[in-house]
């Protein structure tokens, strides 16, 4: 019986044990950041090592990586709309982490883009951040009114229905375009010029 704990005392003593398991550690890691292009050759490095226990397990993780990277596109992108498109498909698959790093990416290269913007909205709202979503919409909307028509019946948006704040920037009363005139120095039609 003392055999036994010298032996696993010799094991995780062993120097290619040891980077095995950093080499394990370091692919989980990378795994739990979504960089599984990082992650798959340190799995790689862990299944060809000495511990059949630990290759075992990084062999499980290095299929889910390469299926996360057969799924995803290593192309670039021609144009800004074609790149909204796939981040709004990984909205749709529910992949929220991903669509926001392409729309956020979106939005640095054309911060006056008003789609990348509403994007942004839809995305909040469905991670339940009502906040910036109201923020980001409202942004859009000053950018392109037409928005508000498709905003109407988005269901991206469908926890702000209830909203009052929503509501107000769907319908705006048209009203209040002529007070903020007024305002501003213009005169109403009931006062004297």
């Amino acid at each position: 019986m003392a055999q036994k704990p010298t032996a696993k005392k010799s094991v995780a003593e062993d120097p290619r044990y040891t980077q095995a398991l950093q080499s394990y550690e370091a692919g989980l890691r990378a795994m739990q950041e979504r960089k599984f292009d990082k992650a798959k050759p340190l799995f790689q490095k862990v299944v060809a090592g000495p511990s059949k226990e630990l290759a075992d397990r990084a062999n499980v993780h290095l299929n889910a990586c390469n299926q996360h990277l057969e799924r995803t596109p290593a192309t670039q992108f021609k144009t800004t709309e074609e790149h909204f498109d796939y981040a709004v498909s990984l909205m749709n698959l529910g992949d929220y982490v991903t669509a926001r790093e392409h729309l956020e990416k979106l939005h640095k290269q054309s911060p006056k883009a008003d789609f990348v913007i509403y994007g942004l909205a839809a995305l909040d709202c469905l991670t339940g951040h009502v906040e910036d979503s109201l923020k980001r919409l409202d942004a859009a909307l000053r950018l392109n009114p037409q928005l508000r028509f498709q905003a109407r019946n988005d269901s991206d948006f469908q926890n702000l229905t209830e909203d009052p704040r929503f509501t107000e920037l769907l319908y705006p009363d048209p009203g209040a375009e002529l007070e903020l005139g007024a305002s501003d120095g213009m005169l109403h039609e009931d006062e004297p010029a």
